[in-house]
């Protein structure tokens, strides 16, 4: 089978250039797997676990927050707003996360403030139900 050209790259830099068998992106309208010779489309990325397979197994798993997403037949690649392996997150780090947005929609001082700590707290949330479940995977 053919492979991917994958690359997951933030604004200060590239986190993983790979070829895969298989990439799973959580875009705005749903999760989608990208194989080789995926028809061309570009999405926006919701927060959520993207997901590097290599044969019939994930390789990497990744915490991504927003972005977007670019598919050719060839490649995909990611630009994400943040991005971290999913190793490296624990649900104590993502419920700090949700508990300083919290304090931040508390403390806001004018309707920009709260709309933007508003944001933040929904991207918390849905960053803690995507740990949990995939570490539970």
């Amino acid at each position: 089978m053919a492979k991917i050209s994958f690359r997951l790259v933030m604004p200060e830099r590239e986190l993983l250039a790979t070829d895969a068998d298989m990439v799973v992106v959580p875009g705005s309208e749903g999760d989608f797997g990208v194989l080789h010779g995926h028809a061309p489309l570009i999405s926006t990325v919701r927060p959520g676990v993207l997901e590097v397979i290599q044969g019939n197994k994930v390789e990497q798993r990744f915490i991504v927050v927003g972005g977007f997403a670019e598919v050719t037949p060839e490649r995909c690649t990611v630009l994400a707003d943040e991005a971290i392996p999913f190793a490296e997150v624990t649900a104590e780090q993502l419920a700090e996360r949700e508990r300083a947005a919290e304090r931040d929609l508390v403390d806001a001082a004018n309707d920009a403030e709260k709309a933007a700590a508003q944001k933040d707290l929904a991207v918390a949330k849905d960053l803690r139900r995507a740990q949990a479940y995939y570490a539970a995977r």
